[in-house]
């Protein structure tokens, strides 16, 4: 599904990536470890087209699109990527329901839909009671849900989750672990997390170890 040659990501003189070839396959669960330093969230920006190799390629679905275009690169994550980060990124203004309908409102769903549609995952992920609460109401645990809800918004392929419980507790931690797995069994998605909780990377399908810019271990 995701396959990489090469991958190399240079910032002015430093080489932080130094040719990455790496193959994930649908409905994977993957983790990458490493120490601080290593390239783990410089790759996972890479593969999630948030940034461009310096070289090598990337490809997806045996389509290379390391070469594209901002504004087609754009359309495409909108459609195929999801993202969850250490920090949920909501919008402070808008409530739970409006954060999650937004990737569906930027790919022009119509505002029932969008709310139909975000419903239901809010309700899978237990938040369908929060729906009107602003993020300044939600406990850390229920607003990394409601982004989890926003990155499935858009039915993606692949979700690239960047240190997704390095700002929870280990119960809140442990729940969101064991939700990956459970909405890869729901929507056979592909995820891949890059981690520093050692308990979620063993869970994973497969663990990769970078160092110093290399997966030295598949």
């Amino acid at each position: 599904m995701i396959r990489t040659e090469g991958l190399r990501k240079t910032y002015g003189s430093l080489e932080v990536l130094k040719g990455v070839d790496l193959e994930i396959h649908k409905g994977e669960v993957v983790s990458i470890v490493g120490a601080s330093g290593a390239g783990k969230s410089t790759l996972l920006h890479l593969l999630g087209t948030l940034d461009k190799p310096t070289a090598g390629a990337l490809f997806f679905n045996d389509t290379e699109i390391s070469k594209w275009n901002d504004r087609t690169l754009a359309s495409f994550r909108n459609k195929n990527i999801g993202f969850i980060f250490q920090f949920h990124n909501l919008l402070p203004e808008f409530t739970a329901l409006e954060n999650v309908c937004i990737p569906a409102f930027i790919m022009d769903l119509n505002k029932d839909e969008a709310e139909k549609k975000a419903l239901e995952l809010l309700d899978i992920l237990g938040m369908g009671h929060r729906k009107e609460h602003k993020p300044s109401a939600l406990s850390g645990g229920e607003q990394q849900r409601v982004a989890v809800a926003r990155a499935l918004m858009n039915r993606p392929s692949v979700i690239f989750a960047d240190e997704p419980s390095g700002n929870l507790d280990s119960k809140n931690a442990k729940e969101l672990h064991e939700l990956f797995f459970q909405l890869r069994k729901e929507f056979n998605q592909t995820f891949v997390i890059v981690t520093h909780n050692e308990e979620l990377a063993k869970m994973a399908d497969r663990m990769l170890v970078m160092k110093d810019g290399k997966v030295i271990g598949l």
